[in-house]
């Protein structure tokens, strides 16, 4: 009796344990691609033309979107189909069981870690957009400029992530191969520059 409760407390601290440790790996790499990010987006968008700096928006909230599908995709994915196809040694099969079963930290990165930055950046470069049109005198009231543009990056990232999210859920063990299978592709090739 006295040793399983041994084990329940053991099993309690490795696990908080890890989860503390999640958390300060999730908040370094949050602030490490945030400040990444925008560092690039504050040198650039102020810099180019009002075209360019719509398509690094649109870049933005694709990037958002895609993460979240892929953080979707993770947690609704069935990681039976897997196992067989990592008996037959098929390449991706692995990683993809590797993801499946680390689903909720996987999610949190992609929906909360990476949405979340697309989030806050695309408001961000929205807000740059907007100074550029109202100078170059697109539109005389400002109100209505930063009303409506606000209103669309909104719409189009809110839009995307749902049509991203039914897509997700329907093709959730396909999206997770391609995943993987892209994950050992570019570790197969690092691993072949380093012996080099």
């Amino acid at each position: 009796m006295g040793k399983n409760k041994k084990i329940k407390l053991y099993v309690k601290k490795s696990s908080s344990i890890n989860n503390y440790k999640w958390l300060l790996i999730i908040i370094f790499w949050t602030l490490i691609i945030s400040f990444s990010i925008n560092l690039i987006t504050e040198t650039i968008i102020p810099n180019v033309n009002i075209y360019t700096a719509i398509l690094i928006l649109v870049l933005i909230i694709a990037t958002g979107v895609f993460f979240d599908i892929l953080g979707v995709a993770v947690t609704a994915a069935d990681e039976t189909p897997f196992h067989s196809l990592a008996s037959r040694k098929v390449k991706g099969a692995k990683t993809a069981v590797a993801l499946i079963r680390s689903a909720d930290r996987v999610s949190n990165f992609c929906n909360d870690v990476i949405g979340d930055i697309a989030g806050i950046i695309s408001g961000g470069t929205g807000a740059v957009i907007i100074a550029k049109l109202i100078i170059n005198g697109f539109m005389l009231n400002k109100t209505i400029i930063a009303i409506s543009f606000s209103s669309i990056i909104a719409a189009i990232t809110i839009g995307g992530k749902a049509l991203g999210k039914n897509f997700a859920i329907s093709q959730a063990n396909n999206i997770v191969f391609r995943i993987a299978y892209l994950i050992e592709t570019l570790s197969n090739i690092k691993n072949i520059i380093q012996k080099r």
